[in-house]
C-alpha cells in the first residue's frame, strides 16, 4: 500500500488515531498514537520520535533520541480499540536518518537483501506454526520470601472433580490427550474461530485452526506463508489478536514455551523455502523427500549452526524446559522426512513442487521473529555457500522414532544446548555467519548476549519452590 492509499484509508474508514509500532530486542511491540488529523505525507518521510533509552537493549540515556519510520506496506485496522485506529509497523532510524543496527525489523530487511545479493534466489518464504495456551486463571509471584505460580483451565485434566463447575466434568482434556478432539472436550472452537476471523480482517490468510496435544487449552492457528519480514510482521499481528481476543472472552493466552509441568510445551515450528522468481529452489523430483541439493545444503547450515541459532530461536530460560526428551520436543539435531522427533522435518504429505520446504521444529515463540527468521536464513545460506552436506556430517536422514533408540544409539546424535547460557556460549563462539553482508553486527550480538545473560542470571539466583521439597528437611 502506498502512503497515498494509507491516507485515503484513514479518511474512508473514519480513523481517529494512527498507532505507530516497533519491536524491542525480545520481540515485544511498543506503540505511540497520533491523532489521524496530525498524520500526513510528511509523517511517513520524517517519522515519529521516541525515547530509545527507555527500551531495553536500545540506547543509552545520553543518545536516547530515536525515530520510528512508518512502513505503508504494514498497516491494518485495530479490531479492539473503541476509537477507530490504524496500526502501522515501523523501522527504527537514528536522528541523522541512518538505519539503526539494533532494530530487529531492520535486521530482517538486511537478511532479505543479502539473499538477493548472494545470488541464491529472489525471496525466502517462512511459515511459523506458533502454538499457545488459553487459560482461565493465571497468578504468579516472585519475591524475597515467596515464589509461586498457578494456572487453571476449565479443560484441564486436574479439574475432573471440581465442585464449583457442575456438569461436563467427564469431558476434560487428558494429559497429552488434546490433539484435535471435538466438543464437548474441545471447549475453545468459538474463541479460535473468532481469532481467525479477526486475523482475516487484518490481512492474514488463515489456513486452519485446531486444539493441540496438551491439556488445559493448548491451541494452534496456521496462517499462510509469506516473505521473511512480512511473515514476522504477521506473527506480531497474530500474537496481538490472540492475546486480545482471549482477553475479550475473559481468558488469557500465553505463548510461553512450557507453562505446565508434565505435558507438552508450545513450539513454533518454522517452515522455510527459497524461490527464484516463481521457481521453487528446494524441489528435485525423485531425490530424498524430493529435496534439491540446495535444500540439503540449507539444512546442513541450519543443523551445523543450530547451537548458536538456538540462542535466537529459543531465547528464554523457559525454552529449555520444553527442549527435553519425551514431550515431542525436537532436541535431536538430525533431519528426516515426516518425522516429528527430528529437529528438521521435511513435510511429505500433499506437497507440490512449490510447497516443497523444510521445517525447523526447535524454535518457540519467545523468539523475536525478525531475528529468528533472519538468523535461520543466514545459517541456511551459509550452508549453501559452503556446500555443507548434512549426510556427510552425520545429521541424517534418520527415518525412525529417535525416542525409541537405545541410549548408545542416542548418544551418537548431536543434541540442542541444555540451557540458555550454553546456547549463548555457542553464539559467542559461532556468529560470523550472521555478520555476513552486515546483516547482524558484532555490536548487536554482544548487546544481545549481555541482555540474555542477565535474564538467565535473574532466574538462576532465585530460590525455586521445588528446592523446598528437595532440601528443606536437610
Amino acid at each position: 500500500m502506498s502512503v497515498e492509499n494509507v491516507l485515503k484509508s484513514i479518511q474512508e474508514n473514519n480513523i481517529e488515531w494512527v498507532d505507530f509500532r516497533f519491536v524491542d530486542l525480545s520481540g515485544r511491540a511498543h506503540h505511540i498514537s497520533l491523532p489521524a488529523t496530525e498524520v500526513d505525507e510528511e509523517t511517513f518521510v520524517n517519522g515519529v520520535a521516541f525515547d530509545g533509552s527507555s527500551i531495553q537493549g536500545y540506547r543509552g540515556i545520553e543518545e536516547s533520541d530515536m525515530v520510528m519510520m512508518p512502513d505503508p506496506e504494514a498497516v491494518y485496522i485495530d479490531p479492539f480499540t473503541a476509537h477507530p485506529t490504524l496500526n502501522v509497523m515501523c523501522n527504527i532510524h537514528t536522528p541523522d536518518g541512518e538505519r539503526y543496527d539494533r532494530d530487529p525489523r531492520g535486521i530482517a530487511a538486511k537478511a532479505e537483501e543479502f539473499l538477493q545479493t548472494a545470488g541464491v534466489g529472489t525471496a525466502a518464504f517462512f511459515a511459523p506454526e506458533s502454538e499457545f495456551f488459553i487459560f482461565d486463571d493465571v497468578r504468579y509471584e516472585s519475591g524475597m520470601n515467596s515464589s509461586s505460580f498457578f494456572v487453571d483451565s476449565e479443560e484441564a485434566a486436574w479439574n475432573t472433580n471440581r465442585k464449583e463447575e457442575g456438569g461436563n466434568l467427564g469431558f476434560k482434556v487428558g494429559v497429552k490427550g488434546g490433539y484435535v478432539p471435538v466438543a464437548p472436550v474441545d471447549t475453545q472452537q468459538d474463541i479460535r474461530s473468532e481469532m481467525c476471523r479477526l486475523l482475516g480482517e487484518a490481512g492474514l490468510r488463515v489456513e486452519r485452526h485446531h486444539h493441540e496435544v496438551a491439556t488445559a487449552g493448548q491451541a494452534e492457528i496456521n496462517f499462510r506463508f509469506d516473505t521473511l519480514k512480512k511473515t514476522a510482521d504477521n506473527l506480531l499481528v497474530y500474537k496481538y489478536i490472540v492475546h486480545n481476543t482471549a482477553r475479550q472472552y475473559g481468558k488469557v493466552a500465553t505463548f510461553m514455551p512450557k507453562p505446565l509441568f508434565g505435558d507438552n510445551g508450545s513450539g513454533m515450528h518454522v517452515h522455510q523455502s527459497i524461490f527464484n522468481g516463481d521457481e521453487p529452489l528446494f524441489f528435485e523430483k525423485g531425490a530424498y523427500a524430493n529435496l534439491s541439493q540446495m535444500a540439503l545444503n540449507y539444512i546442513g547450515g541450519i543443523l551445523y549452526h543450530a547451537p548458536a541459532l538456538i540462542a535466537l530461536t529459543n531465547p528464554s530460560t523457559n525454552s529449555f524446559k520444553r527442549l527435553v526428551p519425551g514431550y515431542e520436543a525436537p532436541v535431536n539435531l538430525v533431519f528426516s522426512k515426516g518425522n516429528r522427533s527430528a529437529a528438521v522435518r521435511i513435510p511429505v504429505a500433499a506437497v507440490t513442487p512449490k510447497g516443497c520446504r523444510i521445517e525447523f521444529r526447535t524454535p518457540d515463540s519467545t523468539a523475536n521473529p525478525y531475528l529468528a527468521f533472519a538468523a535461520m536464513l543466514m545459517a541456511g545460506l551459509d550452508g549453501i555457500k559452503r556446500k555443507i552436506d548434512p549426510v556427510e556430517l552425520g545429521y541424517g536422514p534418520l527415518d525412525t522414532n529417535i525416542y525409541e533408540l537405545s541410549d548408545a544409539e542416542k548418544g551418537k546424535i548431536r543434541s540442542v544446548p541444555g540451557t540458555l547460557d550454553e546456547a549463548l556460549d555457542a553464539l559467542e563462539a559461532d556468529f560470523e555467519f550472521l555478520t555476513e553482508g552486515g546483516v547482524f553486527t558484532k555490536d548487536f550480538i554482544d548487546n544481545y548476549v549481555e541482555v540474555k545473560r542477565a535474564e538467565a542470571k535473574s532466574v538462576s539466583i532465585r530460590v525455586h519452590p521445588h528446592e523446598y521439597s528437595l532440601y528443606f528437611d536437610c
